[in-house]
């Protein structure tokens, strides 16, 4: 299924751990990709009632700006509260979504699993399925959710439904790409064995790769996709 795509994600980084194989490969194919961030990614960082360094908020949104030049697609970001997203009215959070959705037409939507420990990644899940709704005339015929190094896998099991794939896309070739994306968000990145760090986040794709006979792979649960003609 060809045609524009979307990434909507919480924070600068999550796009590029969570799809940036897929996305570098789908502007590589031809399709015109738009990467929606909702949260500033910072916030929640400093003390109550303390001021955020304005420094690392520009930070990080030229290295968001950076990840999604090496990507290939363009960037929309929002300043919505770090880790507060709860405390939104989710209605807001859909209307950001909605406005996106209509102004690039996206045929695919790629978002976080629901399962996640991030509370803004659930939000933004619930958001995405909010602003998705299968609708006369709506250009969305496929729904994604991708896993998030240090979130996704640390949900225990029983808490919420585990993240499942069903559907895997071959980065084999992409992968490089995917990387160097993350170069940008070194500040972001840590050691390993930490699951955010480089050499976790390449044993991941190497690992979702094998179980489907590729060099490397992102996997993702399929939400929904309408088909045409089958």
């Amino acid at each position: 299924m060809k045609g524009p795509f979307l990434v909507v994600a919480a924070h600068p980084d999550d796009e590029a751990l969570g799809c940036g194989g897929t996305i570098a490969r789908w502007v590589r194919e031809g399709r015109s990709g738009r990467v929606l961030l909702l949260a500033d990614g910072e916030t929640s960082r400093v003390a109550e009632n303390a001021a955020v360094d304005q420094q690392l908020l520009e930070h990080r949104q030229r290295a968001a700006q950076r990840a999604a030049s090496i990507l290939g697609c363009e960037l929309v970001t929002h300043s919505l509260p770090d880790n507060r997203m709860d405390g939104l009215e989710l209605l807001d959070v859909v209307k950001l979504v909605e406005a996106e959705i209509e102004r690039s037409r996206p045929t695919a939507v790629l978002t976080h699993h629901a399962g996640d420990v991030n509370i803004d990644h659930r939000l933004v899940h619930e958001a995405v399925l909010a602003a998705c709704r299968p609708q006369p005339g709506h250009p969305v015929r496929k729904l994604l959710f991708f896993e998030t190094v240090s979130s996704t896998e640390w949900r225990p099991p029983g808490s919420v439904p585990p993240f499942q794939p069903n559907l895997f896309v071959d980065i084999s070739a992409t992968l490089p790409i995917k990387l160097k994306a993350l170069e940008a968000y070194a500040n972001e990145m840590r050691e390993f064995p930490h699951p955010r760090s480089m050499r976790a986040v390449e044993a991941l794709a190497r690992w979702r790769g094998a179980t489907v006979s590729v060099e490397a792979a992102e996997a993702f649960v399929l939400g929904r996709q309408l088909i045409s003609d089958f």
